[in-house]
Parts: structure tokens; C-alpha cells; sequence
């Protein structure tokens, strides 16, 4: 079971790592966004599931070619992974040179079983190839449910760092860890990125910063470092004592009897 959590945790932090996608090329489209009228990019724009949000997109086409889009997605991500994502069908033309605009309703009544807290998220304009062909970037406070998606992912991250300490703490307390300093720097590792994970989401969740990967690697690394050194710093097992034996205990006479036949034999 043990090993199982490790795992998850290890998991959730190389998703954080290497879940970056690579650099799209150009896109056509340069684009702005408002959201109930405020500029998304560059603000912190909130997000009430339980009413429609009036989005706008300006769409300047920059390249020598007519764009067709066919919808407009708008997702959110912490730790690599889509918390939420809603595309909804807006077909419109922008000739070369020119600039349209559009205005959709969106509604986002879902989101409060998906996400809460802040997130950044990202409007890509998608056209009719299913490219993205322009894109807004920004952080949403979405003023969803604790029992979301987000904020259930969170809780599990706390009850499986919870448990990866106290199984390490506990083979501390029994003089169970390895006698290998680096093993026992190894056996704390998994709850530090675990503590670092619980971190992130945390103050997501409390509105406080929002998981970008500029503060997301930082501090998971640091947690992940202060839980390695925790662990090459706790004192060596002690090996249990051996039993001391009694005059009337019978291996005493077997140990004499061997040491006789060996003195024979010689």
C-alpha cells in the first residue's frame, strides 16, 4: 500500500515536470478577450457558476489568408492536468486584414462540481481544422464547491501525504529505516513532494497564488529537498539488543556441547 501512494505522489509530480506541452507555431489571430466586460488578459477574472458569463472575442487577422473558426475553448489547468474545459460553437469568418468581433454567453454552471479557487486558464480560438489559431491567457477565481474535482484532488493529495509521513515516522520511531543514510533521505522523499503538491493546491484553493509552472516547480523542489534531507539527517537505527540468556536455558547447554565437539574433532 505504501509503495502504491508513493507512486501516486511520484506520479502527480512528474505530471508537474514534463506535462508542459511544447510551443505552438504562429498563430494568425491576435486576439482580446473581455470577460462580463473585463480585459482577461493580464487580470484576475471571476467566475459565479451559478450565473452565464458574457464573453467577448476581438479577433484581428494578422496573416494573408481568410480564417474560419468554428468554436471557442476555454480551460483550466493546475499541475499539468485540465481541470475544466468548455468549447462552444461560434462559427464566424475573419477576411485577411481585418478585425471581427463576437459576443457569446457562457454558461458555466458545471464548474461548480469541477473546480474552486484560482486557475490559470486559457481562451484559444479554434477554427474549422481544430487548431488553434489565437489565444488569450489568463487566472479565473471560480467560485466553486470545496467537493469539486479540484478540491476533492487536493484533499486526496493531503490523506495520501498524511500517510506516506506516517508510515516514514513510524519505521523511525521502530527503528525500522535503513541503516543506508541515503535510503533512509529516499524513504522521506515521496512525502515531501507529496507536501509540496498539498502546498500548491492549498493556496490555490485559499485565492492566495494561483498554480502557475513558476510556482508550482519551486516549491514542489523544495518540499521534495527538505524531505530528502529530513531523512539523511534521522539518527541511525539502533539494532535490538540480543536476549540474555538465563543459566537454565537449555541452548546454553547445546552452545557447550558444540564447542566439546569441536574441541574433539581438533
Amino acid at each position: 500500500m505504501r509503495r502504491v501512494v508513493a507512486a501516486g505522489v511520484v506520479f502527480a509530480f512528474s505530471a508537474v515536470l514534463f506535462g508542459a506541452t511544447p510551443a505552438a507555431a504562429a498563430e494568425p489571430l491576435s486576439v482580446e478577450i473581455t470577460l462580463d466586460g473585463k480585459e482577461v488578459t493580464g487580470n484576475t477574472v471571476t467566475i459565479e457558476p451559478n450565473r452565464p458569463a458574457e464573453l467577448t472575442v476581438t479577433a484581428v487577422n494578422q496573416s494573408d489568408k481568410l480564417v474560419a473558426i468554428r468554436s471557442v475553448r476555454v480551460s483550466g489547468v493546475a499541475l499539468a492536468l485540465t481541470f475544466f474545459a468548455y468549447d462552444t460553437t461560434v462559427p464566424f469568418e475573419v477576411p485577411p486584414g481585418q478585425t471581427v468581433t463576437r459576443t457569446l454567453v457562457m454558461d458555466f454552471a458545471d464548474l461548480e462540481g469541477q473546480a474552486i479557487g484560482l486557475l490559470p486558464t486559457t481562451i484559444d480560438i479554434v477554427n474549422t481544422d481544430r487548431d488553434v489559431v489565437g489565444t488569450a491567457s489568463t487566472v479565473v477565481d471560480v467560485r466553486g464547491s470545496l467537493w469539486s474535482v479540484y478540491g476533492v484532488f487536493g484533499l486526496a493529495m493531503l490523506g495520501l501525504t498524511a500517510l506516506l509521513w506516517a508510515g516514514a515516522l513510524f519505521a523511525l520511531a521502530r527503528h525500522k529505516l535503513s541503516p543506508n543514510r541515503w535510503r533512509r533521505a529516499l524513504r522521506f522523499l515521496p512525502g515531501g513532494i507529496g507536501a509540496g503538491l498539498v502546498a500548491v493546491v492549498t493556496l490555490s484553493v485559499l485565492r492566495l497564488v494561483p498554480p502557475a509552472p513558476a510556482v508550482e516547480i519551486p516549491l514542489i523542489l523544495v518540499a521534495a529537498a527538505i524531505g530528502l534531507i529530513l531523512g539523511y539527517l534521522t539518527p541511525h537505527p539502533i539494532p535490538e539488543p540480543l536476549p540474555e540468556l538465563g543459566p537454565d536455558d537449555p541452548t546454553i547447554g547445546m552452545t557447550t556441547r558444540r564447542m566439546d565437539t569441536t574441541t574433539e574433532a581438533h
